[in-house]
Order: C-alpha cells, then sequence, then structure tokens
C-alpha cells in the first residue's frame, strides 16, 4: 500500500508515557514560547494595546481548531459553538454564582469541556463533509438556543453584561493588566498544545490524519483519541470564549454565530495548518487584514475570498509554509557558495 508508513512509537510501551517528551524538547518548547512572547511584546507599540490583546484572544481559538483540523485533520464548521458556550457559561456564572474572574474563567472552560466531550460521542464517529456538517448542524441549534429558546436568560440579540468583579489584582478594566493576563493564557496554550503535539500522543493524531486504518491496525484505540482531541479542542475554545468575558464583558450571539466559523478556518489555512506558529501568525494577519480592511472598503469580503484561493492554489501551507520554503531555499544557495537571487 502506498501513502505515509506508520509504525508504533517506542514510547507508547506504557501508557504513562503517551503524554512525555523528551528533557531537551520541553526546554526547545519553552524557547519558543518565549520566542512567542517576545512576537506580542514588539506589537504593542506598533498597534494599540488593545487591539493586540484582542489579538492573542482570537489566536487561542485559532490554536484550537487547528489541533482539531491541521493535526488530526478534522474541518469543523462548528467550532464557534465551544467558543460561545465559554462566552455564555462564565458571563451567565458570573452572574448568578460568583462573579470571581478565575472562577468564571474555570467554569466556562469546564462547560466547554463538558459539551464538547458529549456531542464529540457522536461526532467524531464521523468524518470528511458529515463531520463538518454536522457541526455546523450542532452549532446552529446552539445558536438558535442563545438567541431565541433561552432568551429571558441570555438577552438574545439585546446581549447581556457579565458580572465579574476586579479580585486584588485582577482588574480587566486596566489595559495592562488584561493584556499581561491574556497573554500568559496564551502562552500557557501555546506551551501545552507544543508538548502535546511533540508527544507519543501527537503522533497518535497525525497518524490518524494520515491513515486511521493503519492505525486501528496497529491496535490504538483511534476513537479514544479522535475524543480527547475534541474535548482538548473544545476546552480551548471555550477558553478563549471566557477570555472575551473577562475582557470585553459583554457577550451577544455573534460570539456563537454559525457564519463566524469561516473566521478562524481563513485564519488558520493562511497561517498554515498543521503548525501552531500558523495559528498565531495567521491569527494575527488575519484580524490586522480584518481591521484595516472594514475601515476602507464597505464589502471587503470579497478580498478575503481571493487571498483564499490564492492560498489554496499557490500557498498550500500558509505563511510559515511558504517562510520555512524560503529560508530553505536560501540556505541552499548559500551552501553551494552562489549568491541568492532577489
Amino acid at each position: 500500500m502506498g501513502g505515509t508508513k506508520i509504525e508504533r512509537p517506542s514510547s507508547l510501551n506504557k501508557n504513562s508515557d503517551l503524554f512525555e517528551v523528551a528533557p531537551a524538547k520541553r526546554t526547545r518548547v519553552l524557547l519558543e514560547t518565549g520566542l512567542v512572547m517576545a512576537a506580542f511584546l514588539i506589537l504593542v507599540p506598533v498597534l494599540a494595546i488593545y487591539r493586540v490583546t484582542e489579538f492573542m484572544i482570537f489566536c487561542i481559538f485559532v490554536l484550537s481548531f487547528d489541533l482539531l483540523y491541521g493535526y488530526m485533520g478534522r474541518l469543523s464548521f462548528g467550532q464557534m459553538l465551544y467558543l460561545g458556550t465559554g462566552v455564555y457559561v462564565s458571563t451567565l456564572f458570573s452572574l448568578h454564582i460568583n462573579p470571581n474572574p478565575v472562577l468564571t474563567m474555570l467554569a466556562g472552560v469546564l462547560g466547554g469541556a463538558i459539551l464538547a466531550g458529549l456531542l464529540g460521542l457522536i461526532i467524531v464517529r464521523l468524518a470528511d463533509a458529515s463531520f463538518a456538517l454536522t457541526n455546523l448542524a450542532f452549532n446552529q441549534v446552539g445558536f438558535f438556543l442563545i438567541g431565541s429558546a433561552f432568551q429571558e436568560v441570555t438577552h438574545g440579540e439585546d446581549g447581556i453584561s457579565s458580572g465579574v468583579e476586579p479580585w486584588g489584582f485582577l482588574d480587566f478594566a486596566k489595559e495592562p493588566v488584561a493584556f499581561v493576563f491574556v497573554l500568559i493564557c496564551l502562552l500557557v496554550t501555546f506551551y501545552i498544545l507544543k508538548v502535546l503535539t511533540n508527544s507519543p500522543y501527537g503522533i497518535i493524531i497525525r497518524s490518524i490524519k494520515e491513515d486511521e486504518s493503519r492505525v486501528r491496525f496497529l491496535g490504538y484505540n483511534t476513537f479514544y483519541y479522535k475524543w480527547l482531541t475534541f474535548i482538548i479542542a473544545g476546552g480551548v475554545a471555550a477558553l478563549a470564549g471566557t477570555l472575551y468575558t473577562l475582557y470585553i464583558q459583554f457577550v451577544s450571539p455573534v460570539f456563537i454565530h454559525p457564519l463566524s466559523n469561516v473566521e478562524v478556518i481563513f485564519a488558520c489555512l493562511i497561517g498554515g495548518a498543521g503548525n501552531l506558529y500558523g495559528s498565531l501568525a495567521g491569527g494575527v494577519f488575519f484580524m490586522t487584514l480584518k481591521d484595516n480592511l472594514a475601515t476602507h472598503i464597505p464589502e471587503w469580503e470579497w478580498i478575503l475570498g481571493i487571498l483564499l484561493l490564492v492560498i489554496v492554489f499557490w500557498l498550500r501551507r500558509g505563511l510559515t509554509g511558504f517562510a520555512t520554503f524560503l529560508i530553505g531555499f536560501l540556505r541552499q544557495k548559500i551552501a553551494r557558495g552562489q549568491p541568492a537571487e532577489a
């Protein structure tokens, strides 16, 4: 049979080794996380600090989608459902149970992960178009429930303000505090996902993307790994939603609208799917493009359509893939002793 050769990782002899990563790799991941921090700090003098904060929240959301699509190969048209779950669970928790921002965030993340776990029992059994469209269907149901069925609680299209209150130094009305807190959340998310994708677990989900039947033939329970990945992706998306609650402190059904899935898909594709750096680059690029185009061009979405065609036909690995190719090309030129052509 043709295709990628899939072998049993030697480190998977014990279940306890599933998420183990060599110390050298962990050190490298820490260095890479430091580079990500430096990159966003550099953006602060260029852009307004509140814009960088919003960019980072969106990047966390893109990371959740990339884990599902880029690494496991499952395209979802319903990732907004888990972002919206995080938004509304955290908002309602702050209003009716406890206004503590940390507890509010934990409630939102837990709510998104639980919903992903329950729906995942059905969804991860599907593949290809069925997987994508079933996610979209559940997203549409969630949008209806928030906007219409439960509008006495959610206030429907009018939206609802959160009840989050300052707790110690955590006062999200102060821009520097919000920026630092969101940056820490982004770095922790990046580090965890980087470790996971470099572990034997990461090898398995990438192998599922290449050829699930071969992975199953090797004796792995692919349903379990797909379900676990679906839960993690849902939890990370919900984290982004809770950060919106804490930072903006006003939510509406726009945070769970099915059409908004286009944005995260576009950001992932333009940055480079299956690459966490691509998620960050794509998230920043998309938000910058969206802000500037929307300011000067009323119907700016058609430009995104053209750009998407360019990505599909000429930049299939996205911006990070093109940058990697360009760096490799220049290194080959230098190694051969030939001057690089512009």
